[in-house]
């Protein structure tokens, strides 16, 4: 399993639902439940900028400054999420 979820780049121990889900209902290795539920990404039309954004705001919104934010999703876009395709078993 990965350290960090592979498209928001959250600390998989923080995810509350251990772990996104497959399509055969067995846990993903790679996402978190806030990205990746029954084989599919819960926002299908993100792109890694769109991400970035969207993980800059929700810790924004929990007290995070903007500065550490940034620093905690910079590395977005190189996750496997954004610079591979799915392989058939998270299909």
């Amino acid at each position: 399993m990965s350290k960090t979820c592979q498209s928001c780049s959250m600390p998989m121990e923080k995810d509350p639902g251990a772990g996104g889900t497959n399509l055969d209902g067995s846990k993903s290795d790679d996402y978190c439940s806030y990205c990746f539920e029954e084989g599919e990404f819960t926002e299908p039309d993100f792109t890694a900028k769109d991400m970035q954004k969207f993980c800059t705001e929700k810790m924004n919104d929990m007290g995070i400054p903007g500065l550490f934010s940034w620093m905690l999703t910079r590395k977005i876009p190189k996750l496997k999420r954004w610079s591979s395709p799915p392989s058939s078993t998270e299909i």
